[in-house]
């Protein structure tokens, strides 16, 4: 019988050093250019690595940084920083331009998701195009949601997390108000028909609370 001393056969599934987790999350999401679950990076670290608290060690190493970690729904993902966007802009041809009713559908979707197509023709008032539902969904900007329990059990439509991605977004709770959406682009600045204008300015009139009053029939 050897006498030689038993190997600790548990400290090869130990995880490493959680300063080496880090590094390994580092270099997973540094490699993707698209958005990757936590579930997913836990598939290529050690066994018994914690995948949040090197997450949470990243983010807190990135912040003030060139680029920061952020969370993108349920994924996380290397970003420029918000305020040195301007460098990564270029001057091009804009091949294609949302139509106003692409756009209002597409902040409909956003703001009362799930919802039905016919939930979204009776908020913008007009029936709404297969075309336009179309080309969202090619955009992948919005996706089909679950069936309504109502008759004829009606599609929803959500939006998805390439449209949280792009607007910079991590979850459809941090979308900006009515104002800041027009800024944006993603609403004409022009109101809807029936809304008060201001005669001397040419702009809406707002409420007491600073809000347009449109504000209640598209938003709320």
């Amino acid at each position: 019988m050897s006498d030689a001393p038993e190997k600790d056969v548990s400290s090869l599934f130990e995880a490493p050093p959680m300063a080496e987790q880090e590094r390994m999350v580092e270099a997973i999401l540094f490699a993707t250019s698209e958005p990757m679950s936590a579930r997913q990076i836990e598939a290529r670290l050690p066994h018994g690595a914690d995948v949040a608290e090197a997450l949470v060690h990243v983010r807190k190493r990135y912040q003030g940084r060139g680029v920061h970690l952020t969370k993108i729904g349920d994924a996380w993902a290397f970003r420029t920083a918000p305020d040195l966007g301007f460098l990564m802009q270029k001057e091009q041809v804009e091949e294609r331009k949302l139509s106003r009713a692409a756009m209002e559908t597409l902040a409909i979707i956003a703001y009362h998701q799930p919802v039905t197509r016919g939930e979204i023709e009776e908020i913008r008032g007009v029936s709404v195009s297969r075309g336009t539902i179309d080309l969202l969904l090619e955009l992948e900007w919005i996706k089909l949601g679950r069936r309504r329990m109502t008759p004829g059990r009606p599609v929803t439509f959500i939006v998805t997390q390439t449209f949280l991605d792009h607007f910079g977004l991590e979850s459809a709770r941090d979308l900006p108000g009515l104002k800041e959406l027009r800024e944006t682009g993603l609403l004409e600045n022009r109101p809807p028909p029936g809304a008060p204008i201001d005669l001397a300015t040419g702009e809406e009139i707002e409420d007491e609370d600073g809000e347009a009053d449109d504000q209640d029939d598209m938003f709320t």
